[in-house]
């Protein structure tokens, strides 16, 4: 049972490591969009319409695709204070009912937003803006995948937590 559950965590964490790296240079290209932007609205005079969106667009993909890689790595915020003074098996208890609760959350979000992209695709929606980027809908579809991965990191942590729970694991601060 412990192997399986290592397994499922093991797996489910590497998914999300490798789209993380992904969302992480999606920053670099975010740095780079901008400074081009800059330098080109300031010493050239040009500018256009689509590269300013394309710059919301980056930073919507490495926000949406990093909240999964943030958790992986152990970036959540959680109330020290209660959670350190507990013991390795009420904090996995804890633990896992909040990686529940949240995977649940994500499964419902990605679940809602699969209609507002559908609907966006029917229309195929483009940006308002005279010059804008088109085919809105596929930064839309990054919604329900974002999600999906972070619902996907819950399970790895859930299986986590639930080997804990299993077979506390002696923690170096105890």
């Amino acid at each position: 049972m412990i192997a399986l559950l290592d397994k499922i965590a093991n797996g489910a964490s590497g998914i999300v490591r490798i789209t993380g790296q992904v969302a992480a240079w999606s920053g670099l290209a975010l740095v780079l969009l901008v400074a081009f932007n800059v330098l080109a609205r300031y010493l050239f005079s040009f500018g256009t319409v689509a590269l300013q969106e394309a710059e919301w667009h980056l930073m919507a993909v490495g926000a949406l695709f990093g909240m999964a890689y943030g958790l992986n790595q152990g970036g959540e915020v959680r109330v020290d204070i209660f959670h350190s003074r507990m013991r390795p098996r009420a904090r996995a208890a804890v633990d896992l009912f909040a990686s529940l609760c949240m995977g649940a959350t994500a499964l419902i979000i990605a679940w809602l937003s699969i209609a507002y992209v559908q609907s966006s695709f029917a229309i195929n929606e483009g940006s308002p803006d005279p010059g804008g980027l088109g085919y809105r809908y596929i930064l839309k579809a990054c919604m329900p995948v974002a999600f999906a991965l972070l619902a996907l990191q819950n399970i790895a942590m859930t299986a986590e937590h639930l080997r804990d729970l299993i077979r506390p694991r002696p923690l170096a601060e105890d």
